[in-house]
């Protein structure tokens, strides 16, 4: 009975981790002065996070010096696909509160100041 017990808990925390959130992956920013990158969104503690794994400018891939800085900083679920944190834009190397709204392949991503009344946002596409 006892061996039952421990192979259904195992078979429960191992089915947990089949199940990632639909968040998690690589998705591909729209440019920002010319260039763009590749963010992959992880998980971070009970949020999300999105660090630039790699970047790309008129030329193809180069060496950013944001490589592996954090972009999507926080993300908490709010539901339905929505999420709210912090993001940062390195072409001012500002934070700003940040919402994503999730639909299929695709995020919207806004970062915001002054309370919500000056807003920027981006489309991202998942990467395949």
């Amino acid at each position: 009975m006892k061996t039952k017990i421990i192979a259904a808990a195992a078979c429960i925390f191992m089915s947990g981790a089949a199940f990632a959130d639909p968040l998690e992956g690589l998705w591909q920013t729209e440019p920002d002065d010319g260039a763009y990158a590749h963010v992959d969104i992880a998980p971070c503690g009970a949020n999300f996070c999105g660090k630039i794994a790699k970047t790309f400018n008129g030329s193809g891939e180069y060496q950013s010096p944001n490589l592996g800085k954090t972009l999507v900083i926080d993300m908490a679920a709010q539901g339905d696909g929505n999420y709210k944190g912090k993001v940062w834009r390195p072409s001012n190397d500002k934070i700003y509160l940040g919402k994503i709204a999730l639909s299929g392949d695709t995020i919207k991503l806004s970062g915001c100041v002054a309370g919500g009344l000056i807003c920027s946002k981006q489309s991202w596409a998942r990467v395949k």
